[in-house]
């Protein structure tokens, strides 16, 4: 079977965009922040030149670096007369930007953006005989045009296509910004509760499924539609053990390289801290001379002194500010240079470290996984031992003993046990009218209650499970039993 083409949108809100976002987004990287960029993450630096922006009327440009992110931000806010909520604020509160990422399968991804062109993704490789295709600046247009009529283009900070990486993809900057002019996150993308705002996310990925569909991306089923199956146990087995080798390497490589950012930090700090000394002190000095020449010049102008003396005394102080001046603006180019490679550094390390937990999370849930496999397989093997034994055992017991486990749910589970999971299941999907229908067609009351049935907010899979089993044994009695809470 051939593989499905998945489209790709990922959305997350920020209380504001960084100068290390920005720099990684626009690739505003020293010679410096590209090696410490390309030794931790997937860039392929001779494809950088494919890059490209879109700009207002859905214009294709090369990516412009002269403003930052923050930058555009700023000026797009303050030409629209809005005011930044966050402004002023020594820790930011209110969600002003939402950051998404457009893309897809690799596969069909690779094939938008360089054709037939086969691209080496091993590491250091160059690969700068590379062409773009035109059908990555199309597709690309088409998402901006999606972004513009749901969300309004004046909200678009940025939008950036970057071809250097793995997996061809969109960066896009959005302002949530109604048409009142106000910040309104919550309204345009949370919703009231967790139950709108699921609505909202799956609306949105709808309709961008519709303008991918003409690009061979697809939107992406549940498993409510997909009815995915479980895997055996030595599938599993195989593929998390592979997977948790791998990524027991990466969170090892991750350490490695989030331990060298650190101590580059705090050399990078150490560099800020000396230069901005410098440069307070030459501040200092810069305006002593300017007092001091004032003074002379007083004295010049009032008589006092000795008119050649004072004279050659500014001509002295006026070369010792030059050379001031000169030093000061070289210590602030540099300083303003070393705070770009402090940030630099440390959004590599943010980014590294939530790289980190990202593998660390997936490490704990392909183990998880593969327990739970486990677990199932081995309660699903004992259930049949115990409904077994329990059978053979029946008939040997005290008649005593046989009225005290009548209609008990191991007595009814050894009788039906497989009519009572299968009524479970349908419950357990909240499926309650298959279930009592279920019930019904199979000798059992069914229940038909009017009383609600569905899991409970604080309710976990496990006590979920249980009490599914348990309305079922009720629901399978010949005798009717309304479903309570």
């Amino acid at each position: 079977m051939a593989k499905q083409m998945k489209q790709v949108m990922d959305i997350r809100a920020s209380k504001g965009i960084t100068v290390g976002q920005s720099n990684e987004h626009q690739r505003r990287w020293s010679e410096k922040g590209w090696n410490n960029a390309t030794a931790t993450g997937n860039y392929d630096r001779s494809r950088e030149p494919l890059n490209f922006e879109i700009k207002k009327e859905g214009i294709i440009s090369s990516v412009d670096k002269r403003k930052s992110i923050p930058q555009l931000m700023a000026e797009n806010l303050a030409e629209r007369g809005i005011k930044d909520p966050n402004e002023g604020r020594e820790t930011p509160k209110y969600r002003t930007v939402v950051n998404f990422i457009f893309g897809g399968t690799r596969e069909r991804m690779h094939e938008i953006a360089f054709g037939n062109q086969k691209v080496d993704l091993t590491q250091g490789v160059d690969n700068s005989h590379i062409k773009r295709s035109p059908d990555i600046e199309r597709w690309a247009q088409d998402v901006y045009r999606f972004a513009n009529d749901k969300w309004g283009e004046e909200n678009i900070v940025a939008f950036i296509v970057h071809l250097d990486e793995t997996n061809p993809h969109v960066h896009m900057t959005l302002l949530p910004i109604d048409k009142d002019k106000k910040f309104a996150f919550k309204k345009m993308f949370a919703g009231k509760d967790k139950y709108q705002y699921k609505e909202i996310m799956l609306a949105l990925h709808d309709e961008l499924a519709k303008v991918n569909e003409k690009w061979g991306l697809m939107r992406g089923d549940s498993i409510a539609v997909t009815g995915a199956k479980h895997r055996t146990t030595e599938e599993y087995k195989r593929e998390l053990s592979g997977q948790c080798t791998t990524l027991e390497g990466q969170i090892e490589e991750n350490k490695r390289i989030l331990k060298q950012l650190y101590d580059e930090i705090r050399f990078a700090e150490k560099r800020v801290k000396g230069l901005t000394t410098m440069t307070l002190n030459l501040e200092q000095r810069k305006d002593e001379l300017e007092k001091e020449i004032a003074t002379v010049n007083e004295e010049l102008k009032n008589g006092k002194g000795n008119s050649e003396e004072l004279h050659e005394r500014i001509k002295k102080l006026d070369n010792d500010l030059q050379k001031v001046l000169d030093n000061l603006a070289d210590k602030q180019a540099k300083l303003e240079q070393a705070n770009e490679q402090l940030d630099e550094l440390k959004s590599l390390k943010d980014k590294a470290k939530d790289m980190t937990e990202q593998y660390q999370q997936q490490l704990r849930l392909s183990t998880s996984n593969l327990t739970q496999q486990v677990r199932f397989r081995l309660a699903d093997v004992l259930l049949d031992d115990l409904i077994r034994d329990f059978k053979k055992l029946l008939p040997t017991l005290s008649l005593g003993t046989k009225e005290s486990l009548d209609d008990s749910l191991l007595q009814n589970t050894a009788e039906r046990g497989e009519d009572i999971i299968k009524c479970a299941i349908f419950l357990y999907a909240n499926l309650v009218d298959q279930a009592t229908n279920f019930a019904k067609g199979h000798g059992g009351g069914g229940g038909g209650s009017d009383l609600p049935w569905g899991r409970k907010d604080d309710e976990d899979d496990r006590a979920w499970a249980r009490r599914c089993l348990m309305m079922a044994h009720r629901m399978m009695k010949p005798t009717g039993k309304n479903i309570r809470r």
